[in-house]
């Protein structure tokens, strides 16, 4: 259960919520990391609470839902979503690249990161983990779903996507919406060092009919 202090500080910011975003239908929510995209994954449990920049999340599953994250083992995330047995993941646009390098390069062991970096969160309506809608284009609060030997062996954790919600000016009907006119709402992609590119050059393929 989140403490009083984490509580009081996520009430606050619930008044700082996107009026952009509405919920995903759960049957859509892998397509919003079906491409990959860089992701921050939030955790709580017992007064403390940590957000870490992910480079590696993908869908596993579509009904019921269920996507794979690799959290290293010596993070405090890890500890945290073990310990609480949720996690959020929310997807920063290119506007956020500052921050989620900065949350990927500093530990939440001593440092509340959403206070050093000024993020805005609220408490997930089921799993109560901090889920953020400033500067993001979608999120996903999830269930772990334990899996001893791949968290051991790989570092790899495992979800069950319990709700999502996107800014419709950049996804909506299950579809995402990437044109010039939000482009700091587009997802991100870490090359490594600090370098990222964008999500945002769609191609469309002709539906032409395969013969055989």
């Amino acid at each position: 259960m989140l403490g009083k202090h984490i509580h009081s500080c996520i009430d606050i910011a619930m008044n700082l919520r996107s009026s952009h975003f509405h919920p995903v239908a759960l049957h859509h929510a892998s397509r919003l990391i079906n491409h990959g995209p860089t992701v921050l994954v939030t955790s709580a449990h017992d007064n403390k609470r940590n957000v870490m920049a992910a480079a590696w999340s993908m869908p596993v599953n579509f009904e019921p839902p269920r996507i794979a994250v690799v959290i290293d083992a010596s993070t405090y995330t890890k500890d945290l979503v073990c310990a609480s047995g949720a996690f959020g993941i929310c997807i920063p646009g290119a506007g956020m690249i500052d921050t989620v390098y900065g949350v990927g390069n500093t530990s939440g062991r001593d440092t509340d990161k959403f206070v050093k970096y000024a993020i805005n969160a609220f408490a997930g309506s089921t799993c109560g983990v901090p889920l953020i809608e400033q500067g993001c284009a979608a999120w996903l609060e999830c269930r772990l779903l334990a899996e001893p030997r791949t968290q051991s062996a790989y570092d790899t954790f495992f979800g069950e996507v319990i709700a999502a919600a996107a800014d419709t000016r950049i996804f909506s009907n299950g579809r995402w919406l990437l044109n010039n006119e939000h482009a700091d709402l587009h997802t991100i992609h870490h090359l490594g060092g600090g370098s990222f590119i964008t999500a945002g050059n769609v191609l469309r393929a002709r539906h032409n009919e395969i013969k055989s």
